[in-house]
């Protein structure tokens, strides 16, 4: 599963699964752009991973003008973009009479937004191409819903529309477009959630344990790959069985 050649672009890709999609694809030869509104994880991450093909932008995935500002440097060093990520994203969670609007606010702008500016940006250099790969972070949680998430149930809903309306209207151009729709997964997130509850996550899940951030990576570097060159549309779902 080479990727030699290939300009891999993911947001929020200075920590977590897009931390570890980074290390996969360049492991399989791809030249990767992480980018992040943190700028001393972005920092930290390249002097971590030590491979002259990753580089950091630090960008806001809410701010049409840093999206790009960023995309156009990468046209103008790479000439292409072969691969989008849309992983960035956030939570704020509350039950919905103590949600203020600025928590909602927040988040459609980062989870919903972000993917649809991110994707506009770089969609005009895949139309050039005449291919390209889009793939979109929704969750277990847009599909089903979840007590005190209605913000981000909300946006990962939203993408799962986004992705399948974007796999019909750029399919036709070449332009493959599909989702991830990761279960509970041991991230940066779940380090602050009390053992009880993670217990009570394990539990709910068939494989009985949490994921990893490298089985979602897993999932984009296959949804990437040719081998995955007659998936369009599609929702992968990598939950451990949660939801059966």
């Amino acid at each position: 599963m080479s990727f030699s050649e290939k300009i891999v672009l993911i947001t929020g890709g200075a920590q977590g699964i897009g931390k570890k999609t980074a290390e996969k694809f360049l492991q399989e030869g791809a030249s990767v752009v992480i980018c992040d509104y943190d700028e001393s994880a972005g920092k930290a991450t390249i002097e971590e991973l030590k491979n002259e093909k990753v580089e950091f932008f630090k960008v806001d995935v809410t701010d049409s003008t840093q999206i790009e500002h960023m995309v156009g440097s990468i046209e103008d060093k790479h000439g292409r973009i072969d691969i989008l990520i849309n992983n960035a994203g956030i939570t704020l969670d509350g039950f919905l009479t103590k949600m203020e609007d600025s928590d909602w606010e927040k988040v459609i702008s980062v989870n919903l937004s972000g993917v649809f500016k991110c994707t506009k940006a770089v969609v005009p250099i895949m139309l050039k191409q005449g291919a390209g790969v889009i793939l979109n972070a929704s969750s277990v949680i847009g599909l089903y819903g979840n007590i005190g998430q209605t913000n981000y149930a909300a946006t990962k809903a939203g993408v799962i529309g986004l992705t399948k309306s974007w796999a019909k209207e750029f399919g036709p151009k070449g332009i493959r477009v599909n989702a991830v729709a990761p279960g509970f997964i041991e991230t940066g997130m779940t380090a602050a959630v009390p053992e009880k509850v993670l217990q009570l996550m394990k539990e709910k899940t068939p494989l009985k344990k949490l994921g990893k951030p490298e089985d979602i990576a897993s999932a984009y570097l296959f949804l990437a790959s040719d081998h995955a060159n007659f998936i369009n549309g599609a929702i992968l779902s990598v939950d451990g069985g949660l939801v059966i």
